[in-house]
């Protein structure tokens, strides 16, 4: 407030005065308050691994249909005792549909994809796996160990939807990227199928819970 306001002010009468004053706090209140923040009421998981705990924000404000498809196979156990069956170093860790001996694990039908949400398959970022079609992804899920902007959407291409991002642990998946791995047969639901990039030494989900809010 400058020099000369001040002194106008002091020619008002007391009660319009105090009316002004409290004007002028409630304003100041007013933009002070921070805005609200629909990403605080993201829900959050803990996956524990054989190398460690990994904990993930799910971006429910952002890939809707995605982190509930997610969430219910987290409610129903489906990525307990599974493993990271892929993992390519300077790339991406994958799991969360075979078991450990590689058998393929029974899923729900496919969900729409959300990659038109355009978020980033940056370091860290919780992606969902799927095949050339883009409306195929089921459970399984892969965390970019680096950027990969090219698995992003684009004008006329779909991408692999990005619906999370690890806030605690990337030293966990770090670890995991640098793990042996060869080629192993994996018995999929079209019938034995040899993959590639398979850790040598399985590398296990014990559990995905949710967090408390």
């Amino acid at each position: 407030m400058t020099e000369m306001s001040m002194r106008n002010m002091t020619n008002l009468s007391p009660g319009l005065l105090s009316y002004l004053l409290a004007a002028i706090l409630s304003v100041s209140m007013s933009v002070a308050q921070p805005q609200s923040d629909d990403s605080a009421e993201n829900p959050r998981v803990l996956m524990k691994t054989t190398d460690g705990d990994i904990t993930i924000e799910l971006f429910a404000d952002k890939s809707p249909i995605t982190v509930e498809n997610f969430l219910r196979y987290v409610d129903d156990g489906h990525y307990d005792g599974t493993v990271f069956h892929r993992v390519i170093s300077n790339f991406m860790i994958q799991g969360g549909g075979f078991d450990v001996d590689l058998k393929e694990k029974e899923t729900r039908d496919a969900i729409v994809n959300e990659s038109k949400n355009k978020l980033h398959n940056t370091r860290g970022t919780l992606a969902m796996a799927r095949t050339s079609d883009p409306d195929s992804a089921t459970a399984q899920f892969f965390i970019n160990q680096r950027s990969n902007l090219r698995l992003d959407w684009s004008g006329g291409k779909d991408g692999y939807t990005v619906f999370g991002e690890v806030i605690d642990g990337m030293q966990v998946v770090d670890i995991i990227s640098l793990t042996d791995t060869g080629s192993a047969q994996a018995q999929t639901t079209g019938g034995p199928t040899i993959f590639q990039d398979v850790p040598v030494q399985p590398i296990m989900l014990l559990s995905v819970t949710r967090l408390a809010p």
